[in-house]
This record gives structure tokens, sequence and C-alpha cells, in this order.
């Protein structure tokens, strides 16, 4: 462990300043706290939603949820530090808290494409076998997907972040407002860093690959189904079904697309490269459950009745 660190290095690291103006501060906190705890509480209550309501217990609820957990890790992992530095001036971090960060980090992106995959491949089966679904997503199947989309994800994620840890680090300024496996790597004193870019691409372009194939397998055969479909109603009810999960990938699409762009032209300000660089871990977990609690008719229907449930409670 000692090779690893050069003796100049040291495990408080800093970290990037955000670039508030001195009369913003407060503002901006208030602003960032409020998205916080209204991503928190949107998240939270499509969890408890899932766990305690009955007629929720079904494969596609349960793939579903570990959406709103990624989205929520997410935010917490990424946010609360950023809005303390903001107030504290402090922009120090711990060089493990900062490891921990990253690979959080990291893991939330493979993990939303994986879940997105296995959430489109329980509606396929859904709207083109709907006789056999309940026999092909049986428990075991519900629990295997699952799996193997957090097992293939962690996987990828610990291969990058071990990668990176065989250099020494002698550096200790990061370059970002929160902690990724680019910002560790340019801790390190010295060392051919082609194997660690190569392995960065290459993932990335696998855990798109996988994602968007199976994705596009997925709704190319419902679409199909639907096509022959001759009741309206039917056709209705499969396509509400999908929008959902369509919307929440082109936005996560769009918005890594944004944020890796932004980071690419040096000409940004560095504020806007740092906010952008922050939206994929705020705007998602905000914007998610929404989208689920208006598209997913099962989540608004159950959330309408909890709340007529606490108006009686407590009339």
């Amino acid at each position: 462990m000692e090779q690893l660190f050069n003796n100049t290095f040291s495990f408080n690291l800093q970290i990037a300043r955000f670039d508030v103006p001195p009369q913003a501060i407060y503002p901006v906190f208030i602003i960032g706290a409020l998205i916080y705890l209204f991503a928190v509480f949107c998240n939270v209550t499509i969890l408890a939603l899932i766990v305690t309501q009955q007629s929720l217990h079904k494969p596609m609820f349960y793939i579903l949820f570990s959406l709103p957990l990624v989205d929520l890790i997410a935010i917490t992992f990424a946010f609360p530090r950023v809005l303390m530095d903001i107030v504290t001036q402090t922009n120090m971090v711990y060089y493990p808290t900062c490891v921990l960060q990253g690979f959080v980090l990291h893991s939330y992106g493979g993990g939303v494409l994986f879940i997105l995959a296995a959430m489109s491949f329980d509606r396929c089966i859904a709207i083109c076998m709907p006789l056999r679904y309940n026999t092909i997503m049986s428990p075991y199947t519900v629990g295997g997907v699952i799996a193997l989309a957090w097992g293939l994800d962690f996987s990828m994620i610990v291969v990058l972040f071990a990668l990176q840890a065989r250099f020494p680090k002698c550096k200790t300024f990061i370059f970002n407002v929160y902690c990724s496996n680019s910002a560790l790597l340019q801790l390190s004193c010295a060392g051919d860093l082609t194997v660690n870019n190569v392995y960065g691409l290459a993932i990335t372009g696998v855990m798109q690959g996988i994602s968007v194939t199976i994705q596009l397998l997925s709704y190319v055969l419902i679409l199909k189904t639907c096509l022959t479909n001759t009741q309206a109603n039917a056709r209705s009810k499969a396509i509400n079904t999908c929008l959902a999960q369509i919307f929440t990938f082109v936005l996560f699409e769009i918005v890594s697309t944004f944020t890796i762009l932004s980071s690419r032209f040096q000409n940004i300000p560095p504020i806007a490269q740092q906010i952008s660089g922050l939206m994929i871990f705020t705007i998602l977990p905000v914007v998610n459950p929404i989208i689920y609690g208006m598209k997913t008719r099962e989540i608004r229907n159950t959330f309408i009745i909890v709340l007529k449930k606490r108006k009686v409670a407590f009339a």
C-alpha cells in the first residue's frame, strides 16, 4: 500500500471550488437544498409505495425498484457535499471518501442503463407474451435479471477503479467539484494511462451497446405487437406502459451527452462545466420519479389511494 503513494501525497485532498459569487452563496445553497429534499421525497415515496402496497408487488415494480434506489444514492453521494463546500468554502475531501464517491457515481451511470434494459425486457414479455408472462417472469427470473444488471455494472466498475488504484499518487488536487475515475487518475505521479483510457471507453461502449440493443429489440417487438393488435385499448395501454422508460432513457442520454461534451470544450466557463457535470446526478433523480408517477398508471392510482386513506385517517 505504501508503494502506491509518494511521500508528498496527503490523504486530505483539495477539490475544485464551485464558482459562486459571494452574494449568491446562500440563495444557491437554499435552492440546492430544496432540490435535494424534493428528489429524496419523490424517490423515497416511489420506493415506499412499491414496498408497502400489495398491488405493486409485481415483477415490473420489483425491477423498477432499483431505479429510484440508484437515483437516491447518486444524488445523496454527489449533491450534499457540493452544497456544504459552497457554504463552508473548505473544499477538502478525504482520499478514501473521494474513491467511494467516484465508485458510486460511476456505478450509477451503468446501473441506470442496465436497469432500463431489464425493464424493457420485462415489458416486452408482458406485452408480446401476456399469457406466459407469469411463467417466464417467475421470482427466480426476476431475481436473476436484477442480479445480472447489478453484477455486470459492479464488476466493470470494480475493474475500472482497480486499474486506477495501481498507480502511485503524489498530487492532491481534484479538478472537478465531485470525485470521478478521471479525477483520481490525475493524482498519479506518472505511468502509462493507455490501458485505463481504453478500458474506460470500452466499458462505456459495452454498457451502451447492451442497453441500447436490448431496449431497441424490446420496443421493436412491442411496436410490432401493438400494430397487429386490433384492440385500441390494448395498444394504448401497451404504449403508455413503455413511455416512461423511453422518456427516462432519452433524458439520460441527452444529459450524459451534454455532460461529456461540456468537458471537452475549453472555452466553456468553469461554472457551466461544473453545473453540467452535476446535471446527470441531479436532473434524473428529480425528474424520474415524476415521470413514473405520471406515466405509470398503477403507481399513480396507488399514490392517490394512499393519499385518500391518509385524509380519511386524519379527518
